[in-house]
């Protein structure tokens, strides 16, 4: 598998995969209510049908909830990637 580049300093790239559009659609809104974010890219999630949505946040524009949260979280290790990821 390719490795990806990494998004800069402070971006982050969200994978969204879902049973259908609206449901992706839905899950990056409530992302772009507490992240800045770039425009939103889909394909087909597979044969299986579905969507996989593609997301990039900006983390030192975060807003509401998210920037709390962010403020009192610590880093944790990198644990292996899931065995399904792209």
């Amino acid at each position: 598998m390719d490795q990806e580049p990494l998004p800069s300093e402070g971006f982050a790239e969200v994978r969204i995969v879902a049973a259908t559009p609206d449901t992706a659609r839905r899950v990056a809104e409530v992302l772009r209510r507490c992240f800045a974010s770039a425009e939103q890219r889909s394909y087909p999630a597979g044969t299986g049908g579905g969507t996989r949505l593609h997301l990039t946040i900006d983390t030192a524009q975060a807003a509401g909830p998210a920037r709390s949260w962010l403020s009192t979280s610590e880093s944790s290790p990198e644990g292996p990637a899931h065995t399904d990821e792209v």
